[in-house]
């Protein structure tokens, strides 16, 4: 068992918990996006209201970082942890606000496995925060993320060779880009969750 030297304060993990269930939730809504029929409108204002809940959720860890004279993980630790989730929720609005407003009708077939991932590294990340309290049985979380984040980067090669292959004219190209580049940045965020949750593990042992 280890020994804790600093007090014990169950309301961050609990924090960071609900952001990360909040991020399953968005995750779940990019995957709802691509169904046939998805009321894209509706999605937008639920991913909207997801990323108001993660700013809400942020602002609230560090309003009680601010107010504390201590913490039982280091507070830059816990600064970075509750950005890097905010992180993710912000990549995965944007690439549902850019399909919104740039009006694409159809999407390539690969985005999907770009939103996989990412619902499986959101389900990951869901299961992990609440093993921040005894820092037990997180080095598979880490390593399964740093593994999808892999894929991820796969799959964004080669939807971007796909996009440059001459299937799409020039101006969809752009918009469709900028759409996968969103996706890919939540991925890479995600990763970065993950190696933050390496780092508070490592300082602890």
């Amino acid at each position: 068992m280890r020994l804790r030297l600093r007090p014990r304060d169950d309301s961050y993990y609990e924090m960071f918990t609900d952001s990360a269930n909040n991020l399953v939730i968005a995750a779940r809504l990019l995957v709802e996006l691509m169904s046939d029929g998805a009321d894209r409108e509706a999605i937008t204002e639920k991913m909207r209201a997801c990323e108001h809940a993660g700013d809400d959720a942020t602002h609230a860890i560090m309003r009680r970082l601010n107010k504390s004279s201590a913490t039982p993980i280091h507070r830059e630790d816990i600064y970075r942890l509750a950005s890097n989730l905010d992180d993710v929720m912000d990549s995965m609005e944007a690439a549902v606000d850019l399909i919104g407003l740039y009006e694409l009708d159809r999407l390539p077939k690969g985005i999907i496995d770009q939103i996989e991932v990412l619902e499986r590294a959101a389900e990951l990340t869901a299961e992990a925060m609440p093993r921040l309290r005894d820092l037990e049985d997180l080095t598979r979380y880490w390593i399964e993320i740093n593994q999808l984040e892999n894929q991820a980067d796969r799959i964004y090669r080669k939807l971007l060779a796909r996009l440059f292959s001459g299937e799409y004219e020039a101006l969809t190209v752009l918009k469709l880009k900028d759409v996968i580049e969103e996706l890919e940045t939540a991925a890479d965020a995600f990763e970065h969750v993950a190696n933050t949750v390496e780092t508070i593990v490592v300082k602890s042992g």
